[in-house]
């Protein structure tokens, strides 16, 4: 089992519950959609695996390390060295090329292999386009360098919220089954939390959060 997210409770500011106890698992190489209306706590959840956060209660078990317990240093080390982040605004570094910002989370981890970056730039679309800016590239293209980003570490576990949220229909059905291809073809993981019924259909197994409960 790659992570296990065990009775997880998180609280803001006093506020009601944004997730009570929740619990799910996720083998290697499985795909699970995480689904629910705005405000069920499902970036919450991917915010507390990634250990962008920690819970109030419960444990978040991710490659044998309980990513709670551990301090700020040990929470950036486990991102790098375990998990890719794809993000619904891309959050590209504007002053890198596209070849950079593709190699930039594999750079910091030290598992930079030029190989791979340009077999991903080749599969993702990117020849040719290694040398523009984000500024220069489309909505599509810019989603498909962050997801080569996050890929190019070959990390076991890939977190996408929302990752073709700011895409036109067409452009975020292509940009997904690629990145389905991919994470197939390297081995990864991959929990995405998304809106729509229909992308996440394309899962293995989908979860569904009310109220920050699984119902």
């Amino acid at each position: 089992m790659l992570l296990e997210i065990d009775t997880v409770e998180k609280t803001y500011s006093g506020g009601p519950p944004v997730l009570q106890g929740v619990s799910l698992a996720l083998d290697a190489g499985e795909t699970l959609a995480l689904t629910g209306e705005s405000g069920s706590g499902k970036s919450t959840l991917l915010n507390l695996v990634a250990g962008l956060d920690t819970p109030d209660g419960g444990h978040v078990r991710l490659a044998g390390a309980d990513v709670g317990a551990l301090d700020d240093a040990g929470r950036a080390a486990l991102r790098r060295e375990t998990v890719g982040l794809v993000f619904q605004q891309f959050n590209l570094i504007p002053s890198l090329d596209a070849g950079a910002n593709i190699a930039f989370q594999a750079r910091l981890a030290g598992r930079e292999d030029t190989s791979w970056t340009a077999r991903l730039c080749d599969r993702l679309g990117l020849s040719g386009f290694e040398r523009r800016y984000p500024e220069e590239l489309s909505g599509g293209q810019q989603q498909r360098v962050a997801i080569g980003r996050a890929l190019a570490p070959r990390p076991a576990l890939i977190l996408a919220d929302e990752p073709t949220g700011n895409l036109d229909e067409e452009t975020g059905d292509a940009v997904l089954a690629l990145m389905l291809e991919l994470v197939a073809e390297t081995g990864a993981a991959l929990l995405m939390v998304t809106h729509s019924e229909r992308l996440a259909g394309r899962m293995e197994r989908r979860v569904h959060l009310r109220a920050g409960r699984l119902a």
